[in-house]
C-alpha cells in the first residue's frame, strides 16, 4: 500500500437499472417527489432523476443535507453483467483514478466515455465485486 495521500472523492450520482422507464419514472415521482428527464437513444435511453432542487452546490440546494445527490436509471439488459444499483464518484483526473483502482485491486471496465456536458465516465468493479463508476466532471 502506498503512503501517498489521496484526496477524498465524493459520491456525486447514483445509478440503477430499469425494466420499464415510464413505470420507474412514475414510481419515484409518486413515492419521493423526484423530477425526471427522459433522454433519447443517443444518450442510451437514460432516465435522469433530480432528487434535490438546484442550488449553490452543484445539484444541491443550500438547505439540503450534506451528501444529497441526484441520479439516473439505465435500461436493464439481462445479457449484460452487473445490472445492479451503483454510485458514481467524482475524481479530478479519471486516468489517475483508473490507475489507483487497479493498484488497489479493482478492475476498470473499458475506457472512459465522454458524456456531453457532463464529463468523462468509466465503470469499475471493486474488490468486493460491486460495480461503481468514476466521473471526471467537465470544466465550465
Amino acid at each position: 500500500m502506498s503512503a501517498t495521500t489521496v484526496t477524498m472523492c465524493p459520491v456525486v450520482h447514483f445509478e440503477m437499472p430499469y425494466r420499464d422507464r415510464d413505470r420507474a419514472a412514475r414510481f419515484y415521482a409518486q413515492a419521493f417527489g423526484w423530477a425526471h428527464e427522459k433522454l433519447g437513444p443517443e444518450m442510451g435511453d437514460y432516465l435522469l432523476v433530480t432528487t434535490v432542487a438546484p442550488g449553490a452546490r452543484p445539484g444541491v440546494p443550500p438547505e439540503a443535507p450534506v451528501g444529497a445527490i441526484n441520479g439516473g436509471f439505465y435500461p436493464f439488459h439481462a445479457d449484460m453483467p452487473m445490472q445492479h444499483p451503483s454510485v458514481v464518484v467524482a475524481v479530478e483526473d479519471i486516468h489517475a483514478a483508473m490507475e489507483r483502482i487497479r493498484a488497489a485491486g479493482g478492475q476498470v471496465l473499458g475506457e472512459p466515455m465522454t458524456i456531453p456536458g457532463v464529463g468523462e465516465y468509466v465503470s469499475f468493479v471493486d474488490t468486493e465485486g460491486n460495480r461503481n463508476s468514476v466521473l471526471q466532471p467537465s470544466m465550465p
